[in-house]
C-alpha cells in the first residue's frame, strides 16, 4: 500500500513539472513512511540526520516527510529535524506539490496533517514502477480495532471506491500493457461495507475476469473474520485470479487472538485454508505472524507452532511484537523480555523454513508459467539466471539460455530444485512469449495513469507538462 502511495506521489510531482533526479544532488527528497514497527521511527530520524550535511551544503534542496509516521508524529518531525521543509499525512498526499511550493515561497517549514481523507489516492496521477504489474487500491482505512495496530488511527475508517472506478483503472493499466494487477485494501475482502453490498468483493474479482488482456489478478490483505465462501468460489471460477492467498494469522493461540481483538479463532482460520485447498489444491498460502504479544505464554506460542505445522504456509512474514504508543497493547501487562521474544522468533522462523522447504521440494518436476520480473534475483547476474513469479506467487529463478527474455515476458519451464524461499528451474525453457509489457520494459517505459474518479477515467499518457529545471528523488 505504501509502495502504491509512493507511485501517486511521484505521479503528482511529475504532473507538477518535476523530473526524476539523475545524480546524487536532487532538489527534492520525499520520504513516504510506515509506522507499524518501532524501527520505522529509528530509520527515518537516522536517515534525516544523515541528510543534514547535504541540506547544509545545498540549502535550496527540499526534504518532505509523509505517510503514517508523519501522521503520527506531526510537528514533532520538524522539532527533531528542523531542516525538514514539508510534513504531510496519510489523508492529504495530494497536497505535496502545493506544500513544497508554499515552503519555498514562505522560506519556512509547512506541516499539514488532516484528520480525514481529503482526496481518495486513486484520483491522483501515478508514475508506475513496473511495466508489467500494477497496484490498484479498492479501499483505504480500517474499521477493525486490533489492539497491536496503529494503522486505523493513522489511516482512518474504511472508505471504498465504486466498482466502476476500480475497473476503469484496471482497464487503463491493461491499455498501457500491464499484465497483472494486485487489488489493495487494509482489509481487502471487507470491500463494499461502505455502500452496503456484502458480496461486493467476490463480484469485483469476477468482473476482473472479463477485462481483456488482464492475465493475472492478486489481492492483499484479507481478514479471516470477513473471508466468505463466495470469495473462495470467485477465486476458483475466475481464470485470471491467481491461486495465491495471503491470510494473516497473527497468532495460533485463541487466548492471544482474543487479546488482540482478532475476531476469529484458530479453528476458523484453518477451516478457511481447507476450503481454499478443496477447490484450488495448488494454491500457495502465505501469512503474517506476531511473536511475543504481551502476556504470550510458552503454551500460547506452542499453539502458534501447531497452526504453522497444520497450515503448511508457503512463506510467512514473521514479526517480533513492537510496542506502538497509542495502541491498547502498549499498556497491557506482561510485556515480554527481548531475549524471550527473540528465542521464540528464532524457533518460529526455523519451523516455517522447514515447512516451506518441504512444500517446495514437492514442486520439483512441475511445469510452471512465469511472469518474468526485474530485480527479484539478487544473484541472477552471477548465476546467469533470471527470475519470475509463478501464478501462485512463488519466486522462481530460471535459465533463459540464448533467448532474449525481458522482464514482462511470459515463459514456461520445469522446476528442478526447491529451496525454502525460492524455486530453481535450470532446464531449457518450454516456451517464451514476448509481450507488450516486455517491449515497454526493454524500452524503459512505465505506465502513467491519470487519476480515476466518478466513473470517468482519463486513460492514456497524461498531457505534456513543463519541464522543471530541478529534479526529485523518491
Amino acid at each position: 500500500m505504501n509502495v502504491h502511495d509512493s507511485e501517486r506521489l511521484a505521479g503528482q510531482l511529475e504532473a507538477a513539472g518535476y523530473v526524476p533526479a539523475t545524480d546524487d544532488a536532487p532538489d527534492v527528497v520525499v520520504f513516504n513512511t510506515c509506522a507499524v514497527r518501532e524501527n520505522a521511527d529509528n530509520k527515518l530520524y537516522g536517515t534525516l540526520g544523515h541528510l543534514r550535511p547535504a541540506k547544509t551544503a545545498k540549502p535550496d534542496m527540499q526534504i518532505a516527510v509523509g505517510g503514517c509516521l508523519a501522521q503520527k508524529d506531526r510537528g514533532e518531525i520538524v522539532k527533531r529535524a528542523p531542516w525538514v521543509d514539508v510534513v504531510f499525512g496519510t489523508h492529504n498526499i495530494g497536497s505535496l506539490p502545493t506544500l513544497l511550493e508554499r515552503a519555498r515561497h514562505n522560506a519556512e517549514a509547512q506541516v499539514e496533517i488532516l484528520e480525514s481523507l481529503e482526496t481518495f489516492p486513486s484520483t491522483l496521477p501515478a508514475r508506475r514502477d513496473s511495466a508489467y504489474s500494477g497496484w490498484v487500491s479498492i479501499s483505504v482505512g480500517c474499521n477493525n480495532t486490533c489492539t497491536f495496530c496503529i494503522v486505523p488511527s493513522l489511516r482512518g475508517k474504511e472508505r471504498d471506491r465504486r466498482p466502476g472506478e476500480i475497473l476503469a483503472e484496471v482497464e487503463a493499466l491493461v491499455a498501457e500493457g500491464v499484465l497483472e494487477v494486485t487489488l489493495l485494501g487494509q482489509n481487502v475482502n471487507s470491500y463494499g461495507v461502505e455502500f452496503g453490498e456484502r458480496d461486493a468483493f467476490s463480484k469485483l474479482l469476477r468482473s476482473c475476469g472479463s477485462v481483456e488482456g488482464l492475465e493475472r489478478v492478486r489481492f492483499t490483505s484479507p481478514h479471516p473474520a470477513a473471508f466468505t465462501d463466495d470469495v473462495i468460489d470467485a477465486m476458483a471460477e475466475t481464470p485470471n485470479v491467481c491461486p495465491q492467498l495471503h491470510m494473516p494469522l497473527q497468532s495460533g493461540s485463541d487466548r492471544v487472538l482474543k487479546e488482540m481483538r482478532r475476531s476469529y479463532r484458530s479453528a476458523r482460520f484453518l477451516s478457511i485454508l481447507d476450503k481454499v485447498r478443496a477447490v484450488m489444491p495448488e494454491a500457495a498460502i502465505t501469512t503474517d505472524i506476531i511473536v511475543g504479544f504481551p502476556g504470550e505464554t510458552e503454551e500460547d506460542f506452542q499453539a502458534t507452532l501447531d497452526v504453522v505445522r497444520q497450515a503448511r504456509f508457503s512463506s510467512a512474514f514473521t514479526f517480533q511484537y513492537s510496542k506502538r504508543p497509542g495502541t491498547p497493547a502498549a499498556e497491557m501487562p506482561g510485556q515480554l523480555p527481548k531475549e524471550v521474544v527473540q528465542e521464540r522468533y528464532d524457533r518460529l522462523v526455523a519451523l516455517q523454513n522447514e515447512v516451506a522447504w518441504e512444500e517446495n521440494k514437492k514442486l520439483v518436476g512441475r511445469k510452471v508459467e512465469l511472469l518474468v520480473a526485474a530485480g527479484e534475483g539478487r544473484k541472477d547476474a552471477e548465476t546467469l539466471r533470471m527470475s519470475g513469479r509463478a501464478r501462485d506467487g512463488r519466486l522462481v529463478h530460471f535459465t533463459p539460455g540464448e533467448l532474449n527474455v525481458r522482464p514482462g515476458d511470459v515463459v514456461e519451464t520445469v522446476i528442478t530444485y526447491g529451496a525454502p524461499h525460492h524455486l530453481v528451474a535450470d532446464g531449457e525453457l518450454l516456451s517464451h512469449r514476448r509481450t507488450r509489457a516486455g517491449d515497454n520494459a526493454e524500452a524503459g517505459l512505465r505506465p502513467k495513469t491519470n487519476g480515476v474518479s466518478l466513473g470517468l477515467p482519463s486513460i492514456g499518457a497524461p498531457p505534456p507538462q513543463p519541464v522543471a529545471t530541478g529534479g526529485c528523488a523518491l
